[in-house]
Protein backbone atom coordinates (compact mmCIF):
# COMPACT_ATOMS: atom_id res chain seq x y z
CA UNK A 1 0.00 0.00 0.00
CA UNK A 2 3.19 2.64 0.81
CA UNK A 3 4.44 1.68 -2.40
CA UNK A 4 1.16 2.52 -4.07
CA UNK A 5 0.76 6.05 -2.40
CA UNK A 6 4.64 7.03 -2.96
CA UNK A 7 4.46 5.85 -6.95
CA UNK A 8 0.78 6.55 -8.00
CA UNK A 9 -1.28 8.78 -5.60
CA UNK A 10 1.40 11.27 -4.52
CA UNK A 11 2.84 12.23 -8.27
CA UNK A 12 -0.54 11.98 -9.60
CA UNK A 13 -1.98 14.51 -6.59
CA UNK A 14 1.20 16.53 -7.13
CA UNK A 15 0.50 17.24 -11.43
CA UNK A 16 -3.17 17.70 -10.77
CA UNK A 17 -2.42 20.60 -7.83
CA UNK A 18 -0.03 21.79 -10.33
CA UNK A 19 -2.12 22.09 -13.31
CA UNK A 20 -5.18 23.62 -11.68
CA UNK A 21 -2.12 26.21 -9.73
CA UNK A 22 -0.65 26.96 -13.27
CA UNK A 23 -4.27 27.50 -15.29
CA UNK A 24 -5.37 29.63 -12.41
CA UNK A 25 -2.25 31.95 -12.04
CA UNK A 26 -2.50 35.44 -13.25
CA UNK A 27 -0.27 36.03 -15.61
CA UNK A 28 1.46 38.72 -14.07
CA UNK A 29 2.67 36.24 -11.04
CA UNK A 30 4.49 33.94 -13.61
CA UNK A 31 7.75 33.58 -13.75
CA UNK A 32 10.96 32.89 -16.11
CA UNK A 33 8.11 32.05 -19.17
CA UNK A 34 5.32 32.54 -20.65
CA UNK A 35 2.36 30.64 -18.57
CA UNK A 36 1.31 28.50 -21.85
CA UNK A 37 4.85 26.69 -21.60
CA UNK A 38 4.49 26.53 -18.05
CA UNK A 39 1.15 24.96 -18.79
CA UNK A 40 2.86 22.81 -21.31
CA UNK A 41 5.78 21.54 -19.13
CA UNK A 42 3.45 20.66 -16.41
CA UNK A 43 1.58 18.44 -18.68
CA UNK A 44 4.33 16.73 -20.87
CA UNK A 45 7.04 15.67 -18.49
CA UNK A 46 4.92 15.01 -14.93
CA UNK A 47 7.43 14.05 -12.36
CA UNK A 48 9.74 17.35 -13.44
CA UNK A 49 7.04 19.80 -14.64
CA UNK A 50 5.00 20.48 -11.39
CA UNK A 51 8.31 20.25 -9.17
CA UNK A 52 9.76 22.82 -11.64
CA UNK A 53 6.44 24.99 -11.60
CA UNK A 54 6.59 24.68 -7.60
CA UNK A 55 10.42 25.79 -7.74
CA UNK A 56 10.33 28.32 -10.06
CA UNK A 57 7.31 29.04 -12.19
CA UNK A 58 5.30 31.16 -9.70
CA UNK A 59 6.12 34.32 -7.02
CA UNK A 60 4.66 33.15 -4.21
CA UNK A 61 4.58 35.01 -0.50
CA UNK A 62 6.11 37.88 0.32
CA UNK A 63 8.21 37.63 -3.14
CA UNK A 64 4.83 38.80 -4.76
CA UNK A 65 4.97 41.42 -7.64
CA UNK A 66 3.79 44.64 -6.07
CA UNK A 67 1.77 47.31 -8.06
CA UNK A 68 3.01 50.66 -8.88
CA UNK A 69 3.33 52.60 -5.92
CA UNK A 70 2.61 49.18 -3.22
CA UNK A 71 5.27 47.27 -1.25
CA UNK A 72 6.11 43.64 -1.99
CA UNK A 73 4.22 41.32 -0.44
CA UNK A 74 1.45 43.72 0.55
CA UNK A 75 -2.13 42.82 -1.03
CA UNK A 76 -3.48 45.59 -3.49
CA UNK A 77 -6.50 46.95 -2.28
CA UNK A 78 -8.61 48.88 -4.94
CA UNK A 79 -10.27 51.21 -2.61
CA UNK A 80 -8.62 55.09 -3.03
CA UNK A 81 -7.16 55.77 0.40
CA UNK A 82 -7.15 52.06 1.89
CA UNK A 83 -3.63 51.00 3.02
CA UNK A 84 -2.69 47.53 4.78
CA UNK A 85 -1.51 46.72 7.84
CA UNK A 86 2.10 45.58 8.95
CA UNK A 87 1.98 42.14 7.09
CA UNK A 88 -0.23 42.78 4.25
CA UNK A 89 -3.32 42.49 6.10
CA UNK A 90 -5.89 44.57 5.45
CA UNK A 91 -6.88 47.22 8.24
CA UNK A 92 -9.23 46.67 10.50
CA UNK A 93 -12.24 49.15 10.16
CA UNK A 94 -11.59 50.54 14.14
CA UNK A 95 -7.89 50.78 13.37
CA UNK A 96 -8.28 52.54 10.12
CA UNK A 97 -8.50 56.45 10.40
CA UNK A 98 -10.61 57.54 7.24
CA UNK A 99 -12.99 54.90 8.44
CA UNK A 100 -13.22 56.08 11.64
CA UNK A 101 -13.80 60.08 10.37
CA UNK A 102 -16.33 58.80 8.04
CA UNK A 103 -17.93 57.96 11.12
CA UNK A 104 -17.79 60.68 13.35
CA UNK A 105 -19.03 62.75 9.85
CA UNK A 106 -21.92 60.61 9.82
CA UNK A 107 -22.75 60.78 13.12
CA UNK A 108 -22.83 64.73 12.99
CA UNK A 109 -24.81 64.75 9.74
CA UNK A 110 -27.65 62.07 11.68
CA UNK A 111 -27.39 64.22 14.89
CA UNK A 112 -28.38 67.44 12.96
CA UNK A 113 -30.96 65.90 10.82
CA UNK A 114 -32.65 64.03 14.17
CA UNK A 115 -32.43 67.79 15.31
CA UNK A 116 -34.37 69.26 12.84
CA UNK A 117 -36.73 66.62 12.70
CA UNK A 118 -37.59 66.83 16.22
CA UNK A 119 -37.40 70.87 16.01
CA UNK A 120 -40.37 70.25 13.18
CA UNK A 121 -42.18 68.09 15.62
CA UNK A 122 -42.49 70.59 18.30
CA UNK A 123 -43.62 73.35 15.82
CA UNK A 124 -46.09 70.94 14.31
CA UNK A 125 -47.26 69.93 17.70
CA UNK A 126 -47.35 73.98 19.06
CA UNK A 127 -49.25 74.39 15.45
CA UNK A 128 -52.04 71.86 16.69
CA UNK A 129 -52.63 73.24 20.21
CA UNK A 130 -52.93 76.99 19.40
CA UNK A 131 -55.54 75.67 16.77
CA UNK A 132 -57.69 73.73 19.09
CA UNK A 133 -57.12 76.13 22.23
CA UNK A 134 -60.37 78.55 22.20
CA UNK A 135 -59.59 82.44 21.39
CA UNK A 136 -60.59 83.53 24.84
CA UNK A 137 -57.87 81.55 26.30
CA UNK A 138 -60.02 79.36 28.37
CA UNK A 139 -59.18 75.46 28.43
CA UNK A 140 -62.48 73.33 28.29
Amino acid sequence: MPRILLTIVLPLALWVWAFVDCLTTPEDEVKHLPKVVWVLIVLLFPPLGPIAWLIAGKQRGFLRAAPAGAHPGYPADDRPGRTAARGGRPLAPDDDPEFLASLKKNNKEHEDMLKQWEADLRRRERELRDRDEPEDGRKS
